[in-house]
């Protein structure tokens, strides 16, 4: 999976993709981040990437040439997307970043700033992707949730696939407590049942937390899932 992200602040992505496994997997070349600055193709003196909004209003406008430019610049792989990180777009979540897995070899991440980008380069993108309802200081903050999501779900990365079978989400509930060596801290023991050996209770066990916390902390996930296991079920004829 090849990234190329369009940033006016190449320095944002140096420590999280030098360090955890996201900096093994892009060593081990199982992912590949490519960091491009639109200043980089300014024709003037100054560098300037932003201007004053056509009809008034608070804050600058990233211009269309310096964007339209570097993403010109960049490698066309067959199945590429555009995807501009904006508080409009569709939410991040575990789907999306399954989906952009399996369908894309190439993704070009466009990080907005200031008051918002030309709507002019719309015409160049295919996605618009949120973080959620809410309006963050920059674009690079969702576009390295996708770098890392993504990155996670492809093989090689994580050391035991079974582990991303077991996250929270992944079968529509929220994941069971884990415990670790000791057996009692502070008076707070590991449930007997997950040192008993027996892997058929323990699977209950778990299997019951996930739905007894789904169901407490996330209710409207705990009603998906519901809905999915009703209709998942055979209907008699």
């Amino acid at each position: 999976m090849r990234f190329d992200v369009i940033t006016l602040f190449p320095d944002f992505f140096t420590s999280p993709l030098g360090c955890g496994l996201l900096s093994k997997a892009l060593a081990k070349q199982i992912a590949s981040v490519h960091i491009t600055n639109p200043r980089d193709f300014t024709i003037d003196r100054h560098r300037k990437v932003d201007d004053e909004s056509y009809g008034g209003g608070v804050g600058m406008v990233i211009k269309p040439e310096p964007i339209f430019a570097a993403v010109e610049s960049l490698p066309v792989l067959p199945r590429r997307q555009v995807l501009l990180m904006s508080p409009q777009g569709e939410k991040i979540d575990r789907a999306l970043f399954a989906e952009l897995r399996d369908n894309y070899d190439q993704l070009v991440l466009l990080c907005g700033h200031y008051e918002g980008i030309d709507e002019r380069v719309m015409h160049i993108v295919d996605r618009e992707i949120s973080l959620g309802d809410f309006v963050l200081t920059c674009g690079e903050i969702p576009a390295l949730t996708l770098i890392n999501g993504i990155t996670r779900l492809l093989p090689g990365t994580v050391g035991k696939v079974e582990s991303l079978k077991a996250d929270s989400f992944e079968d529509g509930l929220l994941d069971y407590p884990h415990y670790t060596r000791p057996a009692e801290f502070r008076g707070l023991c590991v449930p007997d049942v997950l040192m008993s050996g027996n892997h058929e209770k323990i699977a209950r066990w778990r299997y019951q937390q996930q739905l007894d916390r789904t169901q407490s902390k996330r209710p409207d996930l705990y009603e998906l899932w519901l809905e999915d296991r009703d209709n998942k079920k055979p209907t008699l004829e």
